[in-house]
């Protein structure tokens, strides 16, 4: 009795979910002639599809499949490639279709021959498969040349039909009919590249309504069949996506909820600079160079749309393109991408502040010394990782934490925040990483330089006191609720750094744009761009205010190869695919802010935004 509720519940389920927005999945594919993919049933059943297409013809009193007469082979029977294989998974699944109990499978069986000899045959043959034929985790629906609707009801109940939406129905033809299908070129002429033309949008939209409206799910066949395609069925809301692609279509839907993302708050506002010392010519005193790892414009692009077409990043009016390839390699990582920003020198990958032979560099924080400068540096991740490890250490291989740390002892930096590499579990490629962990026996060596705390809240603006804060909540991800940690942590690193009169150097990471990006998740990504962005904001605004502040926007390189393919400002809903789960060699922008920004125009090697910031600050090499 509890077997036959629960099946109860399934079947009113799928017919309640025709009237709501669809959350598409795998059960949402129909594979189209089935029949004629290397290995028929198998694959799209293996896939998880909800719907599979096979033709039959009767021949000799069998049910052959295949798509045209002058293909049929005695041996490819509609038992042996369909009933036989689906009756042994409902054997293996106690009784259901699939391993998930609550998934449905439909066969659409399309008859190419006498509709009444063929279906009466195949009625014959499903009488012998009990575990099929009363199942209702499971739908035969009859299309193709299919007897006259008034003859719908005569059928037994383990017979659906597939109706064509042009067509007007009885009511007691529609009890019979499980969906409602059509010639998409009847509607479009529409390749499916672009948007549909209003008036062919229309016509779908209204056939899609009209299956809807009578609860029935929609399908369209000879249908465009690509992945942008796809999405304009999604939108159109249409129930079944026809595909001859099958792992292509399933890998789509699979990976729809860490390639789409839509706002789930309202859109932050902006920071309106006032450029009054935007571009002049006056001289710089504190520099805040702000690095979104992993981020160029597909990044930004999805930020920006999320924040439903804002971004304060784009309100700065200087910009420029930096070339990321490192000294031995085309694909950069972040430790010769920010070294490149510390030294003006390009060295290998794995380096950290060392040039291509291993000797240590003069970095940027040991220049700005000399005008006794104080430098900051924040990540939301790992305070030995490459990018602040840049600013600070001389190594040859970018995972020695302890080594990495231990150099902080003889450069002048002033104030570093971020987590410990807690941050690396976030993404699965990372916390795979040989990366030394961080020792608490190597920062207590550092105490006799450094305050160490686990808060940046505890953070005093003590002169002349040096922090080093290691806050778990910073290692967290946007997602995962680290919060406002990296505002506050800029907010206090200002009122810090703030207090030397000769001015500050302040970088700060948005460190886990980079790892949505490793994770191929947009949703990852789209939400660290809007908290490193709002921090951008925060940035202009002291720049404004203090008149002498130059503000950097920049990245190391670009990761995952994102595209994006679909979105909509108006709910912040973005959606796009990943080319590499690693980094390309995607240039990356350059946007510059407050007095000197003007040098950052153009395009050049990263090593000069190095050159640049050393001229805004009249510092000579």
């Amino acid at each position: 009795m509890q077997r036959l509720t629960f099946l109860f519940l399934i079947v009113l389920s799928v017919q309640s979910a025709i009237a709501q927005t669809l959350t598409y999945t795998v059960g949402n594919a129909h594979s189209h002639n089935d029949y004629q993919q290397p290995m028929p049933f198998w694959t799209a059943y293996n896939e998880g599809f909800g719907s599979i297409e096979a033709d039959i013809f009767l021949r000799d009193g069998a049910l052959l499949v295949a798509h045209e007469a002058r293909e049929l082979d005695p041996k490819k029977t509609l038992e042996a490639l369909y009933l036989q294989p689906l009756q042994a998974c409902v054997a293996k699944n106690y009784g259901f279709a699939f391993s998930n109990h609550s998934k449905q499978l439909q066969l659409l069986i399309d008859i190419k021959t006498d509709s009444i000899n063929t279906l009466n045959k195949l009625v014959e043959i499903l009488k012998g498969y009990p575990s099929l034929n009363n199942n209702p985790t499971i739908k035969f629906v009859i299309s193709g040349n299919r007897p006259s609707e008034q003859l719908f009801v005569n059928y037994p109940s383990f017979i659906w039909f597939d109706g064509e939406l042009s067509k007007e129905y009885s009511s007691s033809a529609l009890s019979k009919i499980a969906l409602l299908s059509d010639n998409f070129e009847s509607y479009s002429a529409s390749n499916g590249k672009g948007i549909f033309p209003a008036e062919e949008q229309a016509r779908l939209e209204a056939a899609v309504k009209k299956g809807h409206a009578l609860n029935k799910p929609v399908r369209f066949w000879g249908a465009p069949d690509f992945i942008n395609a796809w999405y304009l069925f999604m939108h159109l809301q249409v129930d079944y996506v026809n595909t001859d692609h099958i792992a292509k279509l399933a890998d789509f839907l699979n990976t729809l909820p860490k390639t789409t993302y839509t706002a789930t708050e309202p859109a932050y506002t902006l920071y309106k600079p006032t450029y009054q010392s935007d571009g002049t010519s006056k001289p710089v005193k504190n520099i805040i160079l702000l690095i979104g790892d992993g981020t160029s414009y597909p990044q930004l692009y999805a930020g920006y749309t999320a924040n439903k077409g804002a971004l304060n990043i784009f309100n700065m009016r200087n910009n420029g393109t930096s070339k990321t390839s490192s000294h031995d390699s085309y694909v950069t990582d972040s430790a010769p991408g920010s070294t490149a920003f510390s030294s003006g020198e390009k060295t290998n990958n794995r380096f950290v502040g060392v040039d291509h032979t291993g000797k240590a560099l003069t970095l940027l924080p040991v220049y700005l010394q000399r005008k006794n400068i104080k430098t900051g540096l924040i990540s939301c991740g790992d305070i030995a990782d490459a990018t602040p490890a840049d600013f600070y250490a001389h190594q040859s291989e970018r995972e020695h934490a302890s080594q990495i740390l231990r150099d902080l002892k003889n450069e002048p930096i002033d104030l570093l925040m971020g987590s410990g590499d807690e941050s690396l579990n976030n993404v699965s490629i990372l916390d795979k990483s040989d990366k030394t962990k961080l020792q608490v026996d190597v920062l207590s060596e550092l105490k006799e330089k450094y305050t160490l705390t686990g808060t940046v809240d505890s953070v005093t603006e003590e002169a002349g006191k040096k922090w080093i804060v290691v806050e778990k909540r910073a290692g967290l991800s946007m997602l995962r609720g680290r919060g406002d940690w990296l505002s506050k942590a800029l907010d206090k690193s200002i009122k810090v750094l703030s207090k030397n009169k000769a001015g500050f150097f302040l970088m700060a990471e948005g460190a886990q744009v980079d790892y949505g990006g490793h994770d191929n998740n947009l949703p990852y990504v789209a939400t660290e761009v809007m908290d490193f962005d709002r921090v951008v904001g925060k940035a202009l605004e002291f720049a404004d205010k203090n008149g002498e502040t130059l503000v950097i926007v920049t990245a190391d390189h670009e990761t995952g190869g994102l595209t994006l393919l679909d979105g909509d400002y108006s709910k912040g809903y973005v959606a796009g695919q990943f080319a590499t789960n690693d980094h390309t060699a995607l240039p990356v922008p350059v946007f510059a802010y407050g007095p000197q920004s003007q040098l950052f125009r153009g395009v050049y090697e990263n090593t000069e935004i190095f050159n640049k910031i050393l001229q805004a600050t009249g510092i000579k090499k």
